[in-house]
């Protein structure tokens, strides 16, 4: 579980709409052969359509995820240990289900172990223990552990598209200003009309993340017009 503080608490909502990874030990409820178990899996990889659970925060309406990808790990009798990569919003619980009903039968979900969202793995996870330790070495002036702790703003939109913008434009977008075409010094491949997008500085400092409003090619070539509109300013004013 990533934690936001001061002014990055607002950069939980990207975090939100990132991808997700999980680890999951699922439990058929009739005895298959791996090679069936492997098939169901695999043909759940892509879109899929779900239905959110009877006990879960948001209206219960057929919705469409994404599965990126589906591996199983381990088999034991009619345990099944598998990792899965999805779309933000996917309920594994009802995954389990579908895979179930894929062979014909039931599954349900024993555990379940979040490994990734977004830029944040499992090799970033650390106990509060780790925290306490931390902060005891900062006092005593050793600031190597806070450090690898504590990241960076930037660290939470590695997973976004970037456009990095001139100094000279910087200060009017830190007042809320949309990035027009002719504030851009270069642009990531790649980037789609309506991504989630994060304008940097050209030292690679956060300045704001918002809504591209054209495509990358139409970037390049744009002497006007709004590239990237505003949703969300991180770099505080008059620093450029």
């Amino acid at each position: 579980m990533p934690v936001a503080l001061e002014r990055a608490t607002r950069i939980v909502q990207v975090l939100l709409k990132a991808g997700k990874e999980y680890v999951c030990l699922m439990h058929l409820h009739g005895d298959f052969k791996e090679e069936e178990v492997r098939k169901a899996c695999k043909k759940l990889i892509g879109k899929i359509k779900q239905i959110p659970p009877v006990k879960s925060a948001v209206k219960r309406i057929e919705r469409e995820r994404e599965i990126y990808y589906l591996e199983v790990l381990e088999i034991n009798g009619r345990d099944i240990l598998f990792r899965v990569g999805c779309e933000a919003g996917t309920y594994i619980r009802k995954l389990c289900e579908q895979i179930g009903k894929e062979l014909n039968s039931r599954a349900h979900m024993l555990q379940l172990i979040r490994t990734k969202a977004g830029p944040f793995n499992h090799k970033e996870m650390y106990s509060l223990q780790d925290i306490k330790d931390a902060y005891e070495f900062w006092k005593e002036g050793d600031e190597e552990l806070i450090r690898k702790i504590v990241k960076p703003i930037e660290f939470g939109v590695q997973h976004l598209s970037k456009v990095y913008v001139f100094d000279s434009a910087v200060d009017k977008l830190c007042h809320g200003a949309d990035l027009y075409a002719g504030g851009i010094s270069k642009i990531e491949r790649g980037i789609k009309k309506g991504d989630f997008t994060a304008v940097m500085t050209l030292k690679s400092e956060l300045i704001f993340v918002g809504e591209s409003m054209m495509g990358s090619e139409e970037m390049l070539k744009a002497e006007k017009g709004t590239a990237v509109r505003t949703n969300k300013v991180f770099m505080e004013r008059g620093i450029y």
